[in-house]
C-alpha cells in the first residue's frame, strides 16, 4: 500500500494480495482520520459481501472467488468507542458482466485498488441500536 495526502484528500493504492479494509484501517490510524468518505475501483479475487435482513437483524454473507472488477466501492470511515470503524459497500463484476455486491466484510486485491479518501474535519462515533440491530451514527 502506498498513498499521498493532499490537504483533506488522500489518494491510496492498495496492492496485490492486500486486504482492503485492513489497508484502510492502517492508513486511517497513520493519518489520524476520524471521519471520511471513500470511493474506489480496482480488481479483487476473494471477497465477502453481505445483506442485512432488517426483520431478522442479521447479516447474510456471500463469498466470491475468481476474477472480479470493482464496479463500485463506497462508504465511510469514522469511529466506534473511539476506535477505527468503517462502513463500506462494494459491487464487483465477473467476466460475464454479472455483478454481485453488498456490505463489504473483506476483499483481497488481485491487481490494484485505487481509493480516494475525502477527510471531513470532525468526528462522528457509532452506537449500537437495539431497535435496528445496527451500529448507527451517533451525534452526541
Amino acid at each position: 500500500m502506498e498513498y499521498k495526502r493532499f490537504e483533506n484528500t488522500v489518494v491510496l493504492r492498495i496492492d496485490k494480495g492486500e486486504e482492503i479494509i485492513k489497508s484502510l484501517e492502517k492508513l486511517s490510524k497513520a493519518e489520524n482520520i476520524k471521519l471520511a468518505e471513500t470511493s474506489a475501483i480496482g480488481a479483487v479475487d476473494d471477497f465477502t459481501v453481505g445483506v442485512f435482513k432488517t426483520n431478522e437483524k442479521k447479516y447474510y454473507s456471500n463469498n466470491f472467488k475468481g476474477s472480479y472488477e470493482i464496479v463500485s466501492l463506497s462508504g465511510t470511515v469514522n469511529t466506534m468507542n473511539d476506535e477505527f470503524y468503517c462502513h463500506l459497500h462494494m459491487s464487483a463484476g465477473d467476466e460475464t458482466g454479472r455483478v454481485f455486491g453488498g456490505h463489504l466484510n473483506y476483499a483481497f486485491v488481485s491487481a490494484t485498488c485505487e481509493m480516494i479518501i475525502k477527510i471531513i474535519n470532525g468526528k462522528v462515533n457509532r452506537k449500537y441500536s437495539s431497535e435496528t440491530g445496527l451500529n448507527l451514527f451517533c451525534f452526541e
